[in-house]
């Protein structure tokens, strides 16, 4: 199937024609959206849910102090700030404050974004700060001096690229940017590594790897743990596939591994996690198993590996952790999170359950420090339970740290879990929260499928207060293509399967309505970047299953994904469609291709972001124009010009993005 493309100019991201187009087109839609009472109402509901002071400051511990970043109302570019635990446990903690981003934005005239620090172990004291203009992926990078809270005159800087920088010592980094012409991948990331030494300049950089033209990226870092310092390269082949080097005196020495596992290591510990099954020491081994062997050992020949966990049909790993004596396992069952916690010693691993998790939950193991104790920190939530944050030790007692504020009333309030039966007799899961008479309203319902990312149960006070409470019913579904049953949940639904992620999505689509929890006129749908696609998807084969669709920062040209900005570090989820065997099954769902004029579709709205150079605009700029031309009456349109790929640069703008989204689903759903 092809269609000649007539809106190839709304691919000139700033060109003027392409701009004038955009600032039409949202005009008519904030003068639809945002002109009644109900809107302001909404937006200020949201911002004063992001912005309230009793939120938790997360923290991630370096060493004594632990670090936050920070944005509220009068901050909205935020503060980098530290304190002491001590401090941290007060109510009001004394911050010590580092880096004011809007000062900075101010002073210089720029619209900085935060984008985070990496900071120098050990010692804690030199630091790579990123920034961003504009939300984008793109950052600039410049040393600072944590202690002297400046940045360090004539220290290590890099202009704006995709930049990929990591410590050696507090002299040296490994350096991933744009070196000029042939030095990027087709995806637009780095394709050399260098070994950069202060007071050189960067044109002297050592040359350490040099990935292939079509490699999605390469980088290098070092561990510094004291007695187990080592250093890795890796090469990305694709989205999941990458083989790992250890830098040695004498060279690379390539992992014996193969390049679908995902590697770590701590100090004696080499960790393997496949992504399909694997025979190892003559030993089968299941994709989305956890296996660990002693790092020399492996080195010297040894394959005799120890399955730390293994999944079944209900349970898979989500994350890992180490402190410093202990492994700490993330699980989820049915999508709901168990915690473990894991201990090498002479006579082999021990396991024994770690507390933490919340029914109808999720808990996250948020920061360790494993160069120094056994501490974690664990963030837990549901549906219905705001954010807890607790302090424990392995072995010892947890305190509860920081408690997020409640932002509406559970009372009345239901959670329950589903399972649809999609087209190949698959169980899907989803969620549903609604108040116990909440009939057959509105309903909102959520999905993402890609990527093995999973979508499991945390607390949402804007959403809980701008849609549930309001009498709407919020739905999550857990689709493939996500993580939430392992790599095969995902393995299951990429490129001539991708139909699959439709099809379940569908087939929640189609519960809701025959459980009575609502109607297709009263079903609206919700998604972005891939989610985004899934919409589109959902508007141009299913289109009869809803009542309106937010499609956000979306792809939906799957003829060119794959030339726009990162479009080809993505091949490996949906195919090349240069190749006519990919395109095949790529064109039976690609948006783009595949509206028509004579169908009926339910009214949608695509919001995207000026700045966002990892999806291109291009995706919904030149779908609402092709609807448009074909005579679809119900099309919105709105593009922020800052933002990045979260299409809001600060809490104002998310605020606003958030409740032009949920005015446009009520407006069309609540009649």
């Amino acid at each position: 199937m092809t269609v000649e493309d007539p809106y190839l100019w709304l691919e000139d991201v700033t060109g003027e024609a392409a701009l004038e187009w955009v600032r039409a087109r949202n005009a008519e839609t904030l003068d639809v959206l945002t002109a009644g009472e109900r809107f302001g109402q909404l937006r200020d509901s949201i911002r004063e849910v992001l912005d309230a002071g009793g939120r938790i400051p997360y923290v991630v511990r370096r060493g004594p102090h632990l670090y936050n970043f920070w944005q509220d109302a009068e901050h909205p570019r935020g503060l980098w700030r530290r304190t002491t635990l001590e401090q941290y446990r007060t109510a009001e903690p004394d911050w010590e404050l580092l880096l004011d981003v809007d000062a900075l934005a101010e002073a210089e005239g720029e619209n900085w974004v935060w984008k985070g620090a990496a900071v120098l172990r050990p010692g804690h004291r030199l630091a790579l700060v990123q920034l961003s203009r504009g939300g984008a992926d793109a950052t600039v990078i410049r040393e600072f001096d944590v202690d002297a809270h400046e940045f360090v005159e004539g220290g290590f800087t890099l202009s704006e690229a995709k930049n990929r920088v990591g410590w050696i010592d507090a002299d040296r980094l490994y350096l991933g940017t744009d070196f000029g012409p042939g030095t990027l991948t087709s995806s637009g990331y780095p394709r050399l590594v260098k070994e950069w030494r202060r007071g050189t300049p960067i044109e002297e950089a050592i040359p350490v790897f040099e990935g292939k033209p079509d490699d999605v990226a390469v980088g290098a870092y070092h561990d510094p743990t004291e007695g187990f310092e080592r250093d890795f390269v890796y090469r990305s082949l694709d989205f999941f596939r990458t083989e790992v080097f250890e830098r040695t005196a004498s060279g690379l020495v390539k992992l014996d591994l193969p390049d679908d596992v995902d590697v770590s290591t701590h100090r004696e510990w080499l960790l393997v996690q496949p992504r399909t099954p694997w025979t190892v020491g003559g030993v089968d081994h299941p994709a989305g198993a956890l296996l660990a062997i002693r790092y020399d050992a492996f080195v010297d020949g040894d394959r005799d590996f120890t399955a730390l966990f293994t999944p079944d049909a209900h349970t898979s790993l989500d994350y890992h952790a180490w402190t410093r004596h202990h492994l700490l396992l993330g699980t989820l069952r049915d999508v709901k999170t168990e915690l473990r916690v894991l201990t090498p010693g002479e006579d082999g691993w021990t396991e024994a359950a770690l507390a933490g998790a919340p029914e109808f939950g999720s808990a996250q193991i948020v920061d360790t420090e494993p160069d120094l104790d056994d501490e974690y920190l664990v963030d837990s939530s549901s549906y219905l339970q705001p954010a807890t944050l607790a302090r424990g030790v392995v072995g010892g007692d947890v305190e509860v740290l920081k408690q997020a504020p409640s932002f509406f009333d559970p009372d009345g309030i239901e959670v329950n879990q589903y399972f649809a039966t999609s087209e190949d007799g698959t169980k899907i899961p989803y969620f549903v929260v609604r108040p116990e008479d909440a009939g057959d309203g509105p309903t909102l319902l959520y999905g993402y499928g890609g990527f093995e990312v999973s979508l499991t149960p945390s607390y949402s006070g804007s959403i809980s207060r701008s849609w549930v409470k309001r009498g709407g019913t919020y739905v999550v579904a857990n689709i493939r293509g996500g993580g939430e049953y392992g790599p095969e949940w995902h393995a299951q639904a990429v490129k001539a399967n991708r139909h699959k992620v439709y099809e379940d999505f569908a087939a929640v689509a189609r519960d809701l309505v025959a459980r009575g929890i609502t109607t297709s006129e009263r079903l609206g749908i919700q998604g972005g970047s891939n989610g985004g696609l899934l919409m589109g998807v959902m508007l141009t084969k299913y289109p009869e299953l809803f009542g309106a669709i937010v499609c956000q920062v979306p792809l939906l040209d799957m003829k060119r994904y794959h030339l726009l900005l990162a479009g080809a570090s993505w091949m490996a989820e949906w195919g090349d469609p240069d190749v006519p065997s990919d395109w095949e099954h790529i064109a039976q769902y690609s948006p783009y291709q595949n509206v028509r004029a004579d169908r009926e579709y339910p009214p949608i709205l695509f919001v995207t972001s000026t700045r966002d150079d990892r999806v291109h605009p291009g995706h919904a700029r030149k779908m609402a124009a092709r609807m448009r031309e074909q005579g679809h009456p119900r099309v919105e349109y709105y593009e922020n010009i800052e933002g990045g790929h979260g299409a809001a640069a600060d809490n104002e703008q998310l605020a606003f993005r958030t409740a032009l989204a949920y005015e446009f689903l009520w407006s069309k759903l609540a009649r």
